[in-house]
């Protein structure tokens, strides 16, 4: 964090994350971006980055048909416009929550921007409560590189005799010719963030009340930080599995070296490699290996030379253990899987086992629901703290009349089964429950007016009094 002894001196504020913290972070990073510390230089111990396929794997399942509505008035559908420019990089941000256990979101004027932990210097928090905390913006142009510190908190100030909170935004900007580099300070003026101020006037309520939360939402993993306590940091939701994550990495790379080195050898005499009735007595050693070159021997026929006046001839086929180390690694993915907070058996190479019956397979997919339910409840906190950031923002600024809003949030079911789904409305339809144009509209794709008069045209025609249409 290059950034971090500048934003001290600048502001006067010292981060609250503790070393032993921070170490943690930087190291789940790294396992998260596929370079985890034990990979071996001799490339014999590889990594699968199954810390990424877990983050992946749960980003999807916690926005599964995820549907965001915000109704009730102008500022309403001003804040529904913002949150539909970024509803396809949600599921970004919910896996790089997962991956770094915390992800910060934040208006920038246009839309929305996330931070990482790599980002931000924590420098105030009461009873889990973010109170202050600095957060890095940078971009290039040309040789130039610019960073912007934006310094978010909540002031305690006596007012008329009375304790108000009135919340600041402070800006600074530098400049430097290297990434490694934060510069010298420079003039917001010289900068893309000309529009912004340095210095903000108390942030209230219209009322003059303290605002009900941060200008940014925060994602948090629903998992205890066993770190530091009194953090309201999250923790990397593969941290309690990274001894595991090794010995798949290990496990994985044998069984992969094994099966790079199987491939069939054969040892054959030098004798045997030349036509027959040729002479090679006086002939040089590059004069042989010339004619084995010419000869176009398979790859793996190796060359020896017969000690005895017996050919020697002898192949080589390894014999694979497979079926022993994918037993040993999918033993392996169940534990991960079951420490991340994921039912035993959801992460195999091979097949999931062991689902008999439907009611089997709702028990044993109850941890998984759970863990998907609780990173919902966790991003709709986060929204709920981006939309209403947005809201002052837009109070702040004069973009979006003032007015109430409610924020209405909708999953998809990760145990939906659609040919469970389609049997069962047809028994409906055979019930006469619901009319068979409606399953036709619903699993056939068609509009309601050709499902109604396909119904229709299927109906027998009542017969007249004389037999006649």
């Amino acid at each position: 964090m290059i950034f971090k002894k500048q934003a001290e001196d600048e502001f006067k504020i010292k981060s609250v994350v503790s070393s032993e913290m921070d170490r943690e972070l930087k190291c789940c990073a790294g396992i998260y971006a596929g370079k985890p510390p034990w990979l071996s230089k001799d490339n014999r111990i590889r990594t699968v980055n199954f810390a990424k396929s877990i983050c992946s794997e749960t980003a999807r399942l916690t926005t599964l048909a995820i549907g965001i509505q915000i109704e009730g008035s102008a500022r309403a559908n001003w804040l529904q416009e913002q949150i539909d420019k970024v509803y396809f990089r949600i599921r970004h941000w919910v896996e790089f929550g997962c991956a770094y256990g915390t992800l910060f979101v934040k208006p920038n004027g246009e839309g929305l921007d996330i931070f990482t932990p790599e980002d931000v210097i924590l420098v105030d928090y009461d009873n889990q409560s973010i109170k202050g905390l600095v957060f890095r913006d940078t971009y290039t142009e040309g040789d130039k590189f610019y960073t912007r510190l934006e310094y978010h908190r909540f002031v305690e100030v006596w007012q008329d005799g009375k304790r108000v909170c009135p919340y600041y935004i402070s800006n600074r900007a530098y400049v430097s010719k290297s990434a490694d580099d934060i510069g010298k300070k420079i003039a917001l003026e010289k900068t893309k963030w000309a529009d912004m101020m340095e210095d903000t006037p108390p942030i209230l309520k219209a009322n003059g009340e303290r605002l009900d939360g941060p200008m940014f939402g925060v994602f948090r993993t629903p998992q205890a930080n066993n770190i530091d306590l009194s953090s309201p940091m999250g923790l990397p939701m593969y941290v309690e599995a990274i001894e595991e994550l090794r010995d798949l990495d290990v496990a994985y790379s044998r069984n992969a070296g094994e099966i790079f080195d199987s491939e069939k050898i054969v040892l054959a005499d030098d004798r045997l490699m030349m036509p027959d009735g040729m002479n090679i007595k006086g002939r040089t050693a590059i004069e042989l290996e010339k004619q084995r070159e010419e000869m176009k021997l398979p790859h793996y026929v190796k060359n020896v030379f017969g000690s005895d006046s017996k050919d020697f001839y002898q192949e080589i086929n390894p014999q694979l253990n497979t079926e022993e180390r994918l037993s040993g690694i999918n033993a392996l993915l169940s534990q991960i899987g079951y420490k991340v907070g994921y039912s035993n058996g959801y992460f195999v190479f091979n097949e999931k086992t062991g689902m008999v019956t439907a009611t089997q397979v709702e028990a044993d997919d109850r941890r998984t629901i759970q863990l998907i339910k609780d990173m919902r409840d966790k991003l709709q906190d986060c929204l709920n703290g981006a939309i209403y950031a947005l809201s002052v923002y837009a109070d702040l600024n004069g973009l979006a009349p003032a007015g109430l809003y409610e924020v209405t949030y909708d999953f998809g079911d990760i145990t939906y089964n659609r040919e469970e789904d389609r049997a069962r409305w047809w028994q409906y339809v055979m019930q006469g429950k619901v009319p068979a144009w409606v399953y036709f509209q619903k699993f056939e794709g068609m509009s309601e007016e050709d499902a109604k008069a396909m119904v229709e045209e299927a109906q027998p025609k009542e017969p007249t009094l004389f037999g006649e249409e």
